[in-house]
């Protein structure tokens, strides 16, 4: 993909950023972080795998790297928000992980990739489907040879330090590590096999069909102060639920409470008497680029846009003013914003173009000008922009297309470049500098009209004055310097402030429940031990935030204690089974039918009709796994002992099942569940792996 493509893919190419990483990672899916001991002596260890080491350093560079890559690809300014920062980070840390626990296994395995392996999928007769994607006839969907040839002519003669031999050394390491992915995915799934027995099982949970009623007592019935719920229950309970409270990676909770300190009324009005001053002004200026940078707290670049994409406050007003108008200002998304008409015009809806990027970076924009009109005279002679964008393009991506750029509308090329092909008109060749060089375009077609206009918008945020932010820091500092150990809860109710609680937080959350930028206070909880107040006020945004460190999970199997709270619910209904199965139990002495039994316990009787063991959902219920596996197994025209379910305790009666035909072909059923065996085994493998790996994850100290 060349200079051209990305502009052309700008955000699209942002997935692919992201998508690139997974492919890397071995096996797309979300891998759960591991917790850890944060008392290791090696300060550069971000983390483990089978005991070799991640280090800090080498991390944060690749994780700069990407966040780079995904700022200049996204075409944002400035830092990035907590939450896409902690993305890149999780995003590196996953790739970071997978690629060596990956390597461990082919090694150990023998799995490689030869030369004529990696020839053939360069240059064999089926080359790997991103290259047939990149060189490919759109129509056919076939590699085109041509292209493809040309692209690596232009690339063997190519200078020894042409970013392009770069990304096509990556690519080819990408590939490789792809194919080396695939083999072992393929030894895995390769060795799952589906017998016969297992097929006719599953045709038979799918196609059986059973006719019956019961009687039910739900769990909501018996008040829990009808209940006593003992230590046991719950050391009953646990034990036997104890491996679903299997802990991935340490996980921490604490209580906050939040001082408020937006702007005041008079910070307000402060602000919009600055705001109207600023629109006087902006309607003056005659430089209107130049103002929104010097004034605006979002510098964004002046561009056309269609009718709809504008603010609604301002679309309606700029599609139907004269240039120079200016409206606002008018409060939107927390700040006051000042809206004007730089420009309307109509103009195309799509051009299509191609181009000859020459590079200025070497020999200067002077020069690459120069060269630019040298090439533009030749081609008014006759000559082919094909051939001469082949020979002289340093977009290697276009050139190998003859330049060409396909079709595009507005919001997809980089301005200086957008304005030039939408306000010439087919046939004309144009000299354009971008950040990326020198262009020099034809425009080969045009389609549609429509009306665009350019506005520009400066914003002043609502922000609190150092006056008000002080008066509120004093108050979170004064209720920090009065807690003491039991006094949290009462000390926010008595200041009347609503306590809130971020549950089962990761060492690496960027922001959890009601706190945009949290990073520095997780780092805190990790930090902490349990019963702990903030060492501190954090600040997030307009936030003064105090905490109170109240659980940790630890990593592993979760003791009794730390669930407690969790499993009550499940706990109670467990008493209340025992209570409801005993008078199930006495209603079924002496009860020949289901509606003597529903009588006794001033129940119902609800028929069931047609209802398979592989959907086991009974209708105004959830599901019943236990109840329809019990129903299953039970024998016609006999009243069943009470069950316990889910939501109630069950008791009923079979009045029929309906067999399906005999499976006489069991291939059929065969492929499907083996189907479904790859792609579990897909989703799974690599937690296995992990799991196996032994990964400890120390970044909580870290990032």
């Amino acid at each position: 993909m060349g200079i051209m493509g990305f502009l052309r893919e700008r955000m699209g190419k942002i997935l692919a950023f992201f998508i690139g990483f997974a492919l890397l990672a071995f096996i797309v899916g979300e891998v759960a972080r591991s917790g850890g001991s944060f008392f290791r002596d090696d300060r550069d260890m971000l983390g483990e795998v089978n005991g070799e080491k991640v280090s800090y350093v080498d991390f944060q560079k690749k994780a700069d790297q990407n966040a780079q890559q995904f700022k200049q690809q996204s075409g944002q300014q400035g830092a990035l928000s907590p939450q896409i920062m902690g993305y890149v980070q999780e995003t590196t840390w996953n790739q970071e992980i997978s690629q060596l626990i990956l390597k461990k296994e082919v090694d150990k395995v023998g799995i490689v990739v030869g030369q004529d392996e990696t020839d053939q999928m360069v240059h064999g007769n089926n080359p790997n489907p991103q290259i047939v994607q990149a060189f490919g006839d759109p129509k056919t969907g076939q590699l085109d040879r041509a292209k493809y040839d040309n692209f690596l002519r232009n690339l063997n003669n190519s200078k020894a330090d042409d970013p392009l031999r770069k990304q096509w050394s990556d690519f080819i390491i990408q590939m490789i590590e792809n194919k080396v992915s695939e083999k072992y995915s393929a030894l895995i799934t390769n060795g799952l096999y589906v017998n016969s027995l297992e097929a006719k099982d599953d045709y038979d949970a799918k196609n059986k069909l059973v006719n019956f009623k019961y009687v039910s007592l739900d769990y909501t019935s018996v008040p829990d102060n009808k209940i006593t719920v003992t230590d046991a229950d719950y050391q009953d309970y646990y034990g036997e639920h104890k491996a679903e409270f299997k802990n991935a990676q340490e996980l921490r909770t604490f209580d906050y409470v939040s001082f408020n300190a937006a702007p005041s009324k008079d910070d307000t009005a402060a602000i919009k008497k600055q705001a109207d001053k600023l629109a006087v002004d902006f309607k003056a200026s005659t430089n209107d680029s130049l103002f929104v940078q010097i004034n605006a707290e979002t510098k964004a670049p002046l561009a056309y846009q269609h009718k709809g994409k504008l603010d609604p406050k301002t679309d309606s007003v700029m599609f139907s003013s004269a240039n120079g108008t200016v409206y606002g200002p008018y409060l939107s998304n927390g700040s006051y914003k000042i809206a004007k008409l730089v420009d309307a015009h109509t103009e195309p809806d799509s051009v299509k173009a191609r181009h000859i990027l020459i590079d200025a970076s070497t020999i200067g924009i002077d020069k690459a000008k120069a060269k630019a009109d040298s090439l533009k005279k030749l081609l008014q002679t006759g000559k082919s922009f094909a051939d001469l964008a082949n020979m002289n393009s340093t977009d290697k991506g276009s050139a190998a297309k003859g330049g060409d750029l396909g079709t595009f509308g507005r919001g997809v090329m980089v301005g200086p470049f957008e304005d030039a092909v939408f306000s010439g008109k087919k046939g004309d060749l144009k000299i354009v500098v971008t950040q990326f060089g020198v262009h020099l375009i034809e425009i080969e077609d045009q389609k549609g009209s429509s009306k665009v206009a350019k506005v520009a918008i400066v914003d002043v945020p609502l922000k609190a004055s150092s006056a008000t932010q002080t008066i509120v820091y004093s108050k979170a500092q004064a209720f920090l310097g009065n807690l003491t150990k039991d006094n949290f809860d009462d000390l926010a109710k008595k200041d009347g402030l609503v306590k809130k609680t971020a549950a089962d937080v990761n060492g690496v959350a960027s922001t959890v429940l009601g706190i945009e930028s949290a990073r520095e206070i997780v780092r805190w909880a990790y930090a902490a031990e349990a019963g702990d107040f903030s060492d501190k006020v954090y600040i997030s945004g307009d936030q003064y935030v105090i905490a109170h460190l109240v659980q940790i999970k630890p990593k592993g199997i979760l003791s009794l204690d730390v669930v407690k709270k969790q499993i009550e619910q499940a706990v109670k209904n467990k008493v209340k089974a025992k209570f409801l199965t005993d008078k199930f139990n006495l209603a079924l002495a002496g009860a020949s039918t289901l509606d003597q039994v529903a009588q006794k316990v001033n129940g119902k009787v609800t028929p069931i009709q047609n209802m398979v063991f592989a959907n086991p959902i009974i209708p105004g219920s959830s599901a019943e796994y236990k109840v329809l596996g019990t129903v299953f197994g039970s024998k016609p025209n006999k009243i069943s002992k009470a069950v316990e379910g889910q939501q109630a305790v069950y008791v009923f009666d079979v009045d029929s099942f309906v067999n399906p035909a005999p499976l006489t072909n069991a291939v059929r059923e065969k492929q499907q569940l083996g189907q479904a065996l790859e792609q579990r085994a897909g989703s799974q493998l690599f937690d296995a792996l992990k799991d196996k790996a032994n990964v400890k994850d120390y970044r909580a100290k870290f990032l």
